[in-house]
Parts: C-alpha cells; sequence; structure tokens
C-alpha cells in the first residue's frame, strides 16, 4: 500500500470526506463514543492515509511538538475493521514515525494510547508514561518513544 502524507491544505474535498467518514466509523460507530471528533486540530496537523481501491482505510494525524503535546505526536490512528488483518495499522505507524522524525528532527513522541491497544504500540517502541486515564469515556495511557 502507498500512503501519502498531506498538509490540511492540501487534503482534497474527497480525501478529507473520507478520512473524517473512517474517524467516525471506527470510533464514534464501532466504539459506540459519542464525541466531538472534528476539533479544529486538523488544520494544524500532517495528515498521512493509505488508500486502497480508491477508497482511504488507514489514517493518522501528526503533530509538532507542542500542537498537542509536549512532544510531537500521533493521533486518530485508525484502519477499517475490515481491513486490519493486513498489517496496515503497523504500516502506517512505520511511516509516521518516519515522517515527524523528517519534519520535526525530534528524538521523542507522545500519544494518548487506548489502553487496549498497549501491547500494539509495545511493538513499536512506545513506553507507558503514568496512570491509565478516561478520554472520552475509554481508558487511555500516555505513551512515549525515543529514537
Amino acid at each position: 500500500m502507498n500512503f501519502r502524507t498531506k498538509f490540511f491544505s492540501e487534503l482534497t474535498t474527497t480525501e478529507l470526506y473520507q478520512i473524517l467518514q473512517l474517524r467516525s466509523e471506527v470510533f464514534v460507530v464501532e466504539q459506540d463514543c459519542v464525541y466531538q471528533d472534528v476539533d479544529f486540530k486538523d488544520q494544524k496537523a500532517i495528515h498521512i492515509f493509505g488508500k486502497k481501491n480508491d477508497k482511504i482505510i488507514a489514517y493518522t494525524r501528526i503533530f509538532k511538538p507542542g500542537d498537542y503535546f509536549k512532544n510531537a505526536s500521533i493521533g486518530r490512528v485508525v484502519v477499517a475493521a475490515n481491513q486490519r488483518k493486513f498489517g496496515y495499522g503497523h504500516q502506517i505507524m512505520k511511516v509516521s514515525i518516519d515522517t515527524i522524525k523528517k519534519y520535526f528532527k525530534v528524538d521523542e513522541v507522545t500519544i494518548s494510547a487506548q489502553k487496549y491497544l498497549q501491547k500494539f504500540y509495545e511493538s513499536h517502541q512506545f513506553k507507558q508514561i503514568g496512570d491509565e486515564y478516561l478520554e472520552d469515556g475509554i481508558p487511555h495511557i500516555r505513551m512515549d518513544r525515543e529514537f
């Protein structure tokens, strides 16, 4: 799969629509969590996505230090439910980490991870920092990774 990296202003309306649809499909409908996904942070983010058959099926957004956390960060990590068995989550995390290194030249990245995905993020060398907390009613943990 080819992954694309775009600033908000470079996204087409179709790409933005597909990104928001995917995020809503997983984070709101599948996870049964009513929350405000459209948070006015997308304009600051760099968007990374993978397409299959002209449809976005994997996505993350990354932020430079200070735009979300003190460190650079990765958020909204999502893969369409019917595409999770192909390893696209691992692929997009690698691309996201490489993109942070390229654009921001930093040595640490922070994520707010859903607790049930801790082992997934640990496989990408993230380590839990602090205690579990609730974010939009879902257990989360802060995780950091050094380069």
